[in-house]
This record gives C-alpha cells, structure tokens and sequence, in this order.
C-alpha cells in the first residue's frame, strides 16, 4: 500500500488516498493530524517523554496537495515540552497545533488503582463496519468493528478503529498516531442528525491521553451534543483492548446541505 505522507526535510507530498468524505480535494482530518502527531514526535526532548495532548486547530480546508511543516518548542523543561506544529499549503497555514509532552516515567502506584476496565466486545466480537456514510478514500485505509450502533447511525455508538494503510513514508503507525486517528471519526461515531440532510464538520480536535494505548485497535466510545445557534460537540471516550485511556473532543460547524 501507498503512504498517505511522504516527507522529505519539512516538505510533504500528500497521496489521493488522504481525501475526505466531505470534498474530494480536502483532506480527512485524520490525515493532517496524524502528520501533526508524527512531527511533534519527530522533536527531540530532554528526556524520554510521550504525548499527553494534543490541540488541533483546523485554520482552513486542508488540500490534498503539497504541504510544509513548521515546527517550534513553546515551553522545554524537564517534565514537560510544549511544541507548536503549523501545516502550510501555498505559505498559508491550514493547521495550527498545540502538543503537551510529558515525561514518561515508571511509578509504582496503589494497588487499588486498576483503570477503567472496557465493557464492550472487542474488535474480534464485532460485526464489520463498512462504513458506508463516511465515503472517501481515506476511510478505506481503515477498517470498523461496531461494538454498539453503527458508523452513521443517529445516537451514541461505540466503534473500532483500525489503521491499515502507511501514514508517513518509512515510519511505523505510532500509538498517538492510531489514537488520533481515530478520534477525528468522533462526529460520524455519534450523529444525532442525518448526514444526507446536514452536514457537521469538526472545526478542531482535542485529544487527552492517561496513558499510551496499546495494539493495533482504538475504539471510540461516543455522543455528540448539537446547540441550537450552529455549534455542536462530538465527544468520544477512547479505549484500547486492556481498557479506557483518553478522551476526544470536536467543535462541530453545523450547516444543513
């Protein structure tokens, strides 16, 4: 399979594959916010550290089409570094991102502190989700496993997410990376409107991590709140197969078609 990503110093080549369902020249969010992941992984820290949350803000339809990285470090300390990632199509800025690093360090914790434990079937005990209302190349480097609805279906639902194709050239899928993958379906796992009459595009995408999640699988655990005056949220707890692990949020632009 092709990467979506190939990145050469801080240039980007952007494969069709990373199109969205929304217009077939823009990109799915989860593609720029696994290249943002990736380049804020890229930076070197102190200390071993790993991602503890990310902001993503999307300034502007993000073009299947070249882009550059730019990235800096805000705060560097020696529990914590703060970096800023920008994406640019054309020297203009289509994602700007906020990343919190902190020290990754082993702890010997009560015994009595166990997590928060998964109550739904695993992807193994799932029926395949094809997918069907969220059609765009990008989902189909993706397989689904319904654990509770279905993708698309009014209501709160719970899915699996699997990434199956290369992100970035020459790079392994990180854990952060499926995480945040999989946290820009939020707004298709949890719909309380039908998606022929309205469209609901995420304007941002925050992602909370406790701890890295493990294996290939990420379920989202999710429900969407609609306002009245053209804003939304669509808000997912975030699990792996040992149990849940973090949280995402959307900022939802709600239009009818």
């Amino acid at each position: 399979m092709q990467p979506i990503f190939r990145v050469d110093g801080n240039r980007v080549v952007t494969s069709p594959d990373a199109a969205g369902p929304w217009d077939p020249r823009m990109q799915h969010g989860s593609a720029p916010a696994s290249l943002v992941v990736w380049a804020a992984e890229a930076i070197p820290a102190p200390v071993p550290m790993r991602i503890a949350r990310l902001t993503i803000d999307l300034m502007r339809p993000v073009p299947v089409a070249p882009l550059t990285i730019e990235t800096d470090v805000l705060r560097e300390g020696r529990k914590i570094q703060l970096c800023g990632v920008r994406l640019l199509a054309e020297g203009v800025v289509v994602v700007s991102a906020s990343v919190l690093k902190i020290k990754a360090q082993e702890l010997e914790l009560p015994a009595d502190l166990t997590g928060f434990p998964l109550v739904l079937p695993g992807p193994d005990q799932c029926a395949v989700e094809p997918g069907n209302l969220a059609n765009s190349p990008f989902v189909k480097c993706i397989s689904m496993r319904a654990a509770r609805g279905r993708f698309g279906q009014l209501g709160p639902g719970a899915i699996w997410f699997r990434v199956d194709q290369p992100l970035i050239a020459g790079s392994p899928v990180s854990q952060a990376m499926r995480a945040v993958v999989a946290s820009d379906f939020s707004n298709g796992v949890s719909p309380v409107l039908d998606f022929g009459d309205w469209t609901f595009i995420n304007a941002d995408l925050t992602v909370s991590l406790a701890r890295e999640p493990s294996g290939d699988w990420i379920l989202l655990d999710g429900e969407s709140w609609i306002g009245p005056d053209g804003a939304g949220l669509a808000m997912s707890r975030l699990a792996d197969q040992h149990g849940y692990f973090g949280r995402a949020v959307q900022s939802l632009v709600i239009e009818r078609r």
